[in-house]
């Protein structure tokens, strides 16, 4: 197992680096980058874009999280490089490439960018005067929140779901609860969101739920228990959008993966000896059929926290890390964009990991050591 566990680490370091290439070179290549974004604004605000590169200097914001973005240096007239530059003076627009780190070639830009990563130095944010850090602490509380309540809610609904299906397999338990599934996997957790905001947030019907937010404005001047009640209130919205779609797949995974061991030859022999159903199905058969289910557990938890939550946040208007992706990548804000696709890349790949480990937790009979990477 320890050699298995020292070659799936070593493994993370190829494959995050590989994912990093493939993606600065996708975000050099696309237009309108931070240049472009900064450019647009000059119109209306151009003194005050000249006063932001004047304070920031040579260095300041370059230092940072400058070095990860922009198109790559050449001989070409800085103005010409660009949309919307003809007529700005060309030391002006250079001035602003050195701003973001864009004077020097993609690839010294990328090594210095990933050397930086192995320390955990993420830099700045080009727009919002913040660190990356700072800013993916601050919203993390609020994905954390919707990742945990969705994932053990999936669970808690998908696996006695499907292990009752799988038992009155045939049934019209088992039709008509499939009907339910397949109608929950069928609705996008947006519409779904936008249903429940005009049904049961003031639109059209009720006003039971709050529009907006994870609490409300006098949420600190609450007491203890309203704080618990405050903030269950406004999660019962985006959290039932998120479950709504999120526990067919894992249901239909349980009853299959019960069905099939349940036609196993150890169920028969187990039956054959005078055990009990209830013995056969829970006490042998439940512990197989679930390997697959709580193994994956690790990933579907990120899964839905980093990548199943955008939609979400933007519709009920959470100030979360799906939010501020989405927000980034409009700005081609790079810092935050590049580091916290590291930071999620490594993060999920050391989960892959964990589901594996938790094969042998769930199973100590499955050896790794034997297993080539």
């Amino acid at each position: 197992m320890l050699a298995y566990l020292i070659r799936r680490l070593l493994l993370i370091i190829p494959t995050l680096f590989g994912i990093m290439v493939i993606n600065f070179f996708i975000i050099q290549v696309a237009p309108g980058g931070p240049v472009e974004q900064l450019i647009g604004q000059i119109t209306g605000e151009g003194a005050d874009i000249s006063q932001r590169i004047t304070r920031s200097g040579e260095g300041e914001v370059a230092a940072g999280g400058g070095q990860q973005g922009g198109g790559a240096a050449s001989d070409q007239s800085p103005a010409s490089k660009y949309r919307g530059a003809q007529g700005l003076d060309p030391e002006f627009i250079a001035e602003i490439e050195k701003l973001y780190g864009f004077d020097k070639p993609m690839y010294e830009r990328f090594f210095i960018m990933m050397r930086n990563y192995v320390v955990f130095d993420f830099g700045d944010s080009f727009f919002r005067d913040e660190s990356v850090v700072d800013l993916v602490l601050s919203k993390m509380p609020v994905s954390i929140s919707l990742g945990i309540w969705t994932t053990l809610l999936v669970y808690l609904i998908s696996i006695p779901l499907g292990v009752a299906k799988a038992v009155r397999d045939g049934s019209r338990f088992d039709i008509w609860t499939s009907a339910v599934v397949i109608v929950g996997n069928a609705i996008p957790s947006f519409l779904f969101a936008v249903f429940l905001l005009v049904v049961f947030a003031g639109g059209q019907y009720f006003n039971w739920f709050p529009l907006a937010g994870l609490v409300s404005d006098d949420w600190e001047s609450l007491s203890w228990p309203a704080l618990i009640v405050d903030y269950l209130w406004h999660m019962v919205l985006p959290i039932t959008a998120m479950v709504i779609g999120g526990f067919a797949g894992l249901t239909m995974l349980t009853k299959n993966s019960f069905l099939d061991q349940i036609s196993h030859q150890y169920v028969v022999t187990a039956r054959a000896k005078g055990l009990t159903e209830q013995r056969v199905l829970y006490g042998h058969v439940f512990r197989n059929a679930m390997l697959v289910v709580i193994a994956g557990f690790p990933q579907s938890f990120i899964g839905i926290l980093f990548t199943g939550s955008v939609l979400i946040e933007i519709i009920f208007s959470l100030d979360g890390l799906g939010r501020l992706g989405f927000e980034a990548t409009f700005a081609r804000d790079y810092p935050i964009m590049f580091a916290t696709l590291y930071f999620f890349s490594l993060l999920g790949l050391i989960m892959n990991i964990i589901g594996d480990m938790m094969y042998t937790v769930v199973d100590p009979r499955i050896d790794f050591e034997s297993r080539e990477v």
